[in-house]
């Protein structure tokens, strides 16, 4: 017969535990058995169980800090607890939805204490069902986690997926994704790449707020490019027009051109759910059309306008540049919008 050998830690240690939650495999560690747990938490005891396998070592309501170990102890399943300072081991289990936006201090999402459930993410192997405070969300690309408070916590694209998937309204939806870009947690292109990962962009509520955040970023793109232009010195261009060639035919809007140049710069603010669709393809059969008449066009992104506006700028001139001396691209009209 064979025998554990290990030597239990000190009950001592279960005193001075912060948070006062445990798991059932921590708690071996500590020479208590399921049994001797289980013992404890009878009527009369000075224990409680949290979720499956995870106990409370007091009698109190558990606070958040311990809902949030409790949740990831059971979807997690450690081992033992660690015998260093480190946090406990979790396993590829991590905080997602309302709870960890909660986590990445988002104002206008309720408190831990107002949360009936905690989301955790686990891989989609993962057999366990949603018990008690904790709710399983399986995924089958499991993001890298961030440590926050000792925890680890889904990235906030992915946490505001999650969240948003449980959502019925509109204004809600546009609110966390307003808050998600504008707050500076994230960029919109990880927002939308999430969001449609999950397929979430059809649904009408998430479609309506997902407009409304691309115009919002597109203003404040264009907002930058004037910025760029003014502030690095590059000539003067005319702005958000039509072009067309002398018979009229259209060549679709830019958002800046030089016409002495013949260079065009467009802002690509595209959402995913339109990229290899109809209007992408026409993005590229209007970009082909201009290069085809002479016309350089160079494309910017919100994040590159905002991160590297001289890197953009220096793009920007070396286009005009290349152009000063060639014969000029065809000849079109200009039209104000």
């Amino acid at each position: 017969m064979n025998h554990d050998t290990r030597t239990p830690l000190p009950l001592a240690h279960l005193a001075a535990a912060r948070p006062r939650v445990l798991s059932a495999a921590q708690l071996r560690a500590h020479g208590i058995s399921p049994a001797q747990a289980a013992a404890r938490t009878r009527p009369g005891g000075t224990w409680q169980t949290l979720l499956p396998g995870v106990y409370l070592l007091h009698r109190s309501a558990a606070t958040s800090e311990e809902r949030l170990h409790g949740a990831l102890l059971y979807a997690g399943r450690p081992a033992a607890e660690p015998q260093s300072g480190s946090a406990p081991p979790y396993g590829a289990a991590m905080v997602t939805g309302f709870a960890a936006l909660v986590l990445h201090r988002f104002a206008s999402v309720p408190p831990l204490s107002a949360l009936e459930h905690i989301d955790v993410l686990v891989p989609a192997a993962r057999r366990l069902r949603s018990t008690g405070c904790a709710r399983i969300v399986r995924t089958r690309e499991t993001p890298r986690p961030l440590e926050i408070t000792g925890l680890p916590v889904a990235p906030v694209a992915r946490a505001l997926a999650d969240a948003v998937a449980r959502l019925t309204d509109g204004d809600t939806v546009r609110r966390l994704l307003r808050e998600a870009v504008h707050g500076g947690h994230c960029e919109p292109a990880a927002v939308l790449a999430e969001l449609s990962r999950a397929r979430l962009l059809g649904r009408p509520p998430v479609a309506s707020a997902v407009d409304a955040l691309l115009a919002e970023g597109r203003a404040a793109a264009e907002e930058r490019l004037y910025e760029m232009v003014r502030e690095h010195g590059l000539p003067d261009p005319v702005w958000n027009v039509d072009l067309q060639i002398p018979d009229g035919s259209p060549l679709g809007v830019v958002d800046a051109y030089w016409p002495d140049h013949a260079v065009a710069v467009e802002l690509n603010t595209l959402s995913p759910r339109h990229d290899e669709g109809p209007v992408w393809a026409e993005q590229v059969r209007k970009r082909e059309r201009l290069e085809e008449l002479g016309i350089t066009v160079v494309h910017l992104t919100p994040r590159a306008l905002r991160e590297s506006p001289y890197q953009q700028a220096t793009v920007v001139r070396t286009a005009l540049m290349a152009a000063t001396g060639h014969d000029p691209g065809a000849y079109v009209v200009v039209l104000p919008r």
